[in-house]
């Protein structure tokens, strides 16, 4: 084969490493794509996409073909070593034997040849490959564990960020509608101040009125391109592409368990389940330990074929070895005993760190319960709220035109309305969040 034609090769196989991988790379991002393309965005649409393409996911999910790996390298105990080996030497000078009246005798050919098959497989190792292959399984376990926390931490990402966009969203446009309001309280005064029924200190307040709300809603623009940014960074999109989140504030009320919350969270949450599982490991390292100075009993076969057999040294002849052997640790150095007091330190530590993520889970379902309740409260007061400064706004529209109040009592009316909508908004959006908070704390999972 010529240069240019393992060249050609070469560069035929480094295409097609490259063309799959950008394949790969297109199927990744093909969701993130196609919901960039959409005019508005909603909770699950985004969550589906997160969860199937963040690289923080994927890198959970590549710990699963670690674990596969050290499963099979454990569970390789079971299984025989078995090479082949071939061996050629010549060796000068041959050793020779002389007898006297026998004349001399070359004891070994000056070219030696031996070649042949070695088996070596562990009859018995006394529980060590067992402990290796409970531990890799238990690993795995661990690591599947660790993908649906992955999962679940980034779906309460998802929806913080979700509900921060929708009330920046929803907060501009009550903005928006504040300034329509109060432009056109603008003209009306401006209109009155030309019939002498009104004053420039009317005009005045009403402009700094206006210039107030656009500073505000300036802040909340910023705000807002800021989480589009996070947004676009969880979907792997340029980080300022333009989205919408749809307006829907509809939450099923969590379904309260009909045992101790506590007790029902500490039953379903992964972070508990972890905890333990990282003690049972511990309790099967101190058994892998253990056992590593335990005896091994082991079959041996050769078999092949060499020369130097007495009386024709050249010729090849075959040959065997076929034996068992038995290895007895007595004593290594008190490397085992000091393995044995970590393992027991580990075990011990896994036990505390069981009880620290017990009572954080217990601090966190109460906190979360808590929190529920005052969302659900606060909202009903703001609607209340909302209701009143509502009704207080159209006495004041009719109490001014009949001078019955000031224009700044008239403004203050308005902000009342346009604060009162953004408390509404603010309360249904911090209920929203507390719902699925509460959910989350319970143990439910956030994604599908």
């Amino acid at each position: 084969m010529n240069n240019r034609l393992k060249f050609s090769i070469l560069t035929l196989s480094l295409a097609c490493c490259g063309l799959f991988a950008g394949i790969n790379a297109q199927a990744q991002n093909a969701d993130a794509n196609q919901l960039a393309q959409k005019d508005t965005l909603d909770l699950q649409q985004i969550m589906e996409v997160v969860i199937q393409n963040h690289p923080a996911i994927k890198e959970a999910e590549e710990a699963l073909n670690t674990a596969d790996a050290r499963i099979g390298l454990a569970r390789s105990g079971y299984y025989p070593n078995i090479d082949v080996t071939a061996n050629f030497s010549n060796v000068g000078p041959a050793p020779s034997l002389t007898i006297p009246d026998m004349g001399d005798f070359q004891l070994f050919p000056h070219n030696n040849v031996d070649a042949g098959v070695n088996i070596h497989q562990s009859i018995y190792d006394f529980g060590k490959t067992d402990a290796n292959v409970n531990l890799a399984n238990e690993s795995k376990d661990l690591a599947e564990k660790s993908i649906k926390t992955t999962k679940q931490n980034m779906a309460k990402g998802v929806i913080k960020n979700y509900y921060t966009l929708l009330y920046l969203q929803q907060a501009i446009k009550i903005k928006d509608e504040q300034l329509k309001v109060l432009e056109s309280h603008l003209d009306y005064v401006q209109k009155k101040k030309a019939t002498g029924s009104s004053t420039n200190y009317d005009i005045l307040s009403t402009k700094v009125k206006i210039s107030g709300v656009e500073n505000q809603k300036t802040d909340l623009v910023a705000a807002r391109d800021v989480q589009l940014s996070i947004l676009n960074s969880l979907l792997g999109l340029p980080v300022k592409t333009f989205h919408v989140v749809k307006d829907t504030l509809t939450v099923s009320k969590p379904t309260m368990p009909d045992d101790s919350i506590i007790d029902y969270a500490l039953q379903h949450r992964e972070e508990m389940q972890m905890a333990l599982k990282k003690t049972d490991l511990a309790s099967i390292k101190l058994d892998v330990v253990k056992a590593e100075n335990k005896p091994s009993l082991n079959f041996i076969a050769e078999g092949g074929a060499k020369n130097g057999y007495v009386p024709d040294l050249g010729k090849i002849k075959a040959n065997y070895v076929v034996g068992v052997g038995l290895r007895i640790p007595i004593f290594d150095g008190t490397r085992t005993k000091y393995k044995i007091m970590q393992a027991k330190s580990s075990i011990q530590t896994t036990t505390f760190q069981s009880e620290v993520t017990k009572r954080n889970i217990s601090s966190e379902v109460i906190e979360n319960e808590t929190a529920l309740m005052k969302d659900y409260k606060k909202l009903e007061q703001s609607q209340l709220l909302l209701s009143q400064a509502q009704e207080a706004y159209k006495l004041a529209k009719t109490n001014y035109s009949a001078g019955a109040i000031t224009n700044l009592d008239l403004l203050d009316a308005t902000t009342n309305v346009s604060e009162s909508k953004l408390m509404v908004l603010k309360s249904q959006i911090d209920y929203a969040v507390s719902i699925y908070l509460f959910d989350a704390s319970l143990g439910e999972h956030l994604y599908e």
